[in-house]
């Protein structure tokens, strides 16, 4: 199999993964409810959310909001294409880590296209404190992201003084 096919199946198999995570929630288990797996600490709750990654803008029923949202995940969605296509398959890292955001974003952007909102699952919490809900495609989404900012932080060229003579 060539190098860069790798790639393709990689971001395919998070897609699928995110979409029949969410399936199989909505199916389930009933909106705002929950299964109790880690007794204090992770619970599986369904959720929609109409707002951004970890619910951000998630209580408003604008179409204005929507409409914005949808918008800024295609302008993001096409720069991290664009930064995929342009990174050779050779820089594995960094291919890894465009292609977890790559899948998220496509995974979150079919949820917003086809169903109006994005379903997210995944709850976290110590006592009453709970993290925001979040699903697959943002944890690949972070994941990627963390990655992303790693490989910058690890390559960035150490800092030379000149000396002037």
């Amino acid at each position: 199999m060539k190098r860069g096919l790798f790639y393709y199946f990689f971001i395919l198999f998070f897609i699928a993964v995110d979409q029949l995570t969410k399936v199989i929630v909505a199916r389930s288990i009933g909106l705002h409810s929950s299964r109790n797996i880690i007794p204090g600490f992770f619970n599986i709750t369904h959720i929609h959310n109409k707002g951004a990654i970890f619910g951000f803008f998630s209580r408003t029923e604008s179409l204005l909001v929507f409409i914005l949202l949808t918008l800024a995940s295609l302008v993001a969605l096409s720069l991290v294409v664009y930064y995929f296509f342009k990174t050779p398959a050779t820089e594995r890292a960094m291919k890894i880590s465009f292609s977890l955001i790559l899948a998220g974003a496509l995974g979150n952007l079919i949820d917003r296209i086809f169903r109006g909102y994005v379903i997210d699952f995944l709850d976290f919490y110590v006592n009453k404190w709970h993290w925001p809900f979040f699903n697959i495609a943002d944890s690949c989404i972070t994941i990627g992201a963390i990655l992303l900012l790693l490989i910058f932080f690890i390559r960035r060229p150490a800092c030379s003084q000149s000396s002037s003579g």
